[in-house]
C-alpha cells in the first residue's frame, strides 16, 4: 500500500501575493503632509478638540516668524494672499508660540478680519492634567 501524503498548501506564492498587495497599497495611498513651516512652543489648554474636515489655510506665528501653508511670508505677503480668497467661511488653522507678543497676534487677527476671514481656530497642545 501507498503513504498518503499529508496536503500542505504552498506557501511561496501566497507570501508573493501579500507582497504584492502591501507594494500596491504602499503606492497607491496618498501620503498628507501637513503645511507647516514653523518649530513652535504651543499653549496648554483643556478645551476640548474639533475636527475639522474642509480645506483649511494655516498660519504659523513664532516671534520673529510667520508662514502660511508652510511657507514663510512677510505680514504683506500674508495680506496679498488673504484679500484673494473667495470661500470666507474657510477654516483658518492659526497656530501662536506662547512666547509671541500680543502686538504680533493682533496684527495677524487684524488683516484677518479686514478681509472678513472669521472662522478661525486656534491651536494649543493638550493640557496635561496634574491631579491624576
Amino acid at each position: 500500500m501507498r503513504r498518503r501524503e499529508p496536503l500542505v498548501p504552498e506557501m511561496t506564492p501566497l507570501i508573493d501575493v501579500v507582497f504584492i498587495l502591501i507594494i500596491f497599497f504602499i503606492v497607491t495611498s496618498i501620503f498628507k503632509k501637513e503645511e507647516l513651516a514653523l518649530l513652535l512652543n504651543l499653549p496648554s489648554s483643556s478645551a476640548k478638540e474639533l475636527d475639522i474636515e474642509e480645506e483649511q489655510i494655516t498660519i504659523e506665528l513664532s516671534e520673529k516668524q510667520l508662514a502660511f501653508r508652510g511657507e514663510e511670508v512677510t505680514l504683506e505677503v500674508l495680506e496679498d494672499v488673504l484679500k484673494n480668497i473667495e470661500d470666507k467661511k474657510r477654516a483658518i488653522i492659526v497656530r501662536i508660540d506662547e512666547e509671541v507678543i500680543y502686538k504680533r497676534i493682533v496684527q495677524v487677527l487684524d488683516i484677518l478680519q479686514k478681509y472678513g476671514l472669521n472662522n478661525l481656530a486656534l491651536v494649543t497642545k493638550k493640557k496635561i492634567d496634574d491631579s491624576e
